[in-house]
């Protein structure tokens, strides 16, 4: 798996030896970047169930200014330290203005304060549903976005999912059992 586009365009991103991880496919994150065009530049961003962190790190190599990764694993966390010193490395970008939060997604909160341009959220689908309203109610309860946020959510094709004080604007990707695909939605108030 390697970043697809920007100036770390070609690095490689590593999975911990023996991870469960189900890493964003590349083709899903083009998809993803061509939609976002320069929305991405100058972008603080949040990457929620980061694992290898490639949706952030894929931002950072397109020109966000900053972002926070919240990844629960330890080791999962650990390897997406070294991908964010790689990333940023090949992108000639200052480490300094990115962070990696082992922790709870639905709890930990970053360091960096105020809203974010941009959150990702890629859950384990086995407990999307479970979470859902959690996850969207926390990120607007934390002020972790604002009216011109937008989260962009995997999820599964065939999964259809609304929520109190957000909007689904498009979804990216066909809708196939298993398949995944990409929600935004942005607040309707913050």
């Amino acid at each position: 798996m390697r970043i697809s586009g920007g100036k770390a365009k070609g690095i490689k991103l590593r999975i911990p030896k023996g991870s469960p991880l189900r890493p964003a496919a590349e083709p899903v994150r083009e998809r993803l970047f061509s939609s976002l065009g320069d929305l991405v530049s100058g972008a603080r961003f949040l990457d929620l169930f980061a694992g290898t962190g490639s949706y952030g790190l894929e931002a950072l190599s397109r020109g966000a200014q900053s972002g926070a990764f919240i990844e629960q694993d330890v080791n999962t966390a650990s390897c997406l330290r070294n991908n964010l010193t790689a990333v940023c490395k090949s992108a000639n970008v200052s480490p300094e203005s990115f962070e990696v939060i082992s922790g709870d997604a639905l709890r930990t909160t970053p360091r960096q304060s105020g809203s974010f341009d941009l959150i990702f959220a890629d859950p384990p689908y086995a407990i999307l549903m479970k979470i859902a309203p959690k996850l969207f109610a926390r990120i607007l309860g934390d002020g972790l976005a604002n009216k011109s946020s937008l989260l962009i959510l995997e999820l599964p094709g065939e999964v259809e999912l609304d929520a109190e004080g957000w909007e689904c604007q498009r979804r990216l990707g066909k809708a196939r059992k298993g398949a995944p695909i990409l929600a935004l939605f942005r607040p309707t108030s913050a």
